[in-house]
């Protein structure tokens, strides 16, 4: 498990028009969130929370990336049924969740997780909970909000 401190971790993930190198991303602050499964109940009110909350991130000079094992055709689906803003990664063999640390729920389910890393990436926040979906949100924008006064 990453720790606070901790540089993010060099991963390729597939997006929409190809390869991402998450480390790409860095120079901004980055709120990453590993979450389940596309169109399912818990991960779509998540994913409708960092919608409905995204100018907020945009605003304090953040991008938001979510990350899941669905392939790309199901992200893109999933993107557009709820009007989602953000980038959408698939991490289909699970080697991005690995290198994070993201846990799995009762080893078998990838888990929920939110990671908040500051312009250098560095890790500032996180975040580990299955059950609080929208919490996800508010402590990685409280996160956002921190550092942008800090």
């Amino acid at each position: 498990m990453l720790n606070v401190g901790d540089s993010m971790p060099d991963v390729t993930l597939e997006g929409e028009s190809g390869p991402v190198k998450l480390r790409d991303r860095i120079g901004k602050p980055l709120v990453v969130y590993f979450y389940p499964k596309d169109e399912t109940y818990g991960c779509t009110r998540e994913a409708c929370s960092f919608r409905d909350q995204y100018e907020d991130f945009v605003g304090a000079g953040a991008e938001v990336i979510g990350i899941s094992r669905d392939d790309s055709k199901s992200h893109a689906d999933f993107k557009s049924h709820h009007r989602l803003p953000f980038t959408l990664l698939s991490d289909t063999d699970g080697a991005a969740g690995k290198a994070f640390g993201a846990r799995k729920m009762f080893g078998i389910m990838p888990g929920r997780i939110t990671f908040v890393f500051d312009t250098d990436g560095k890790l500032r926040h996180r975040f580990d909970s299955m059950l609080k979906f929208n919490q996800h949100v508010d402590e990685a924008l409280a996160a956002i909000k921190q550092m942008a006064t800090a």
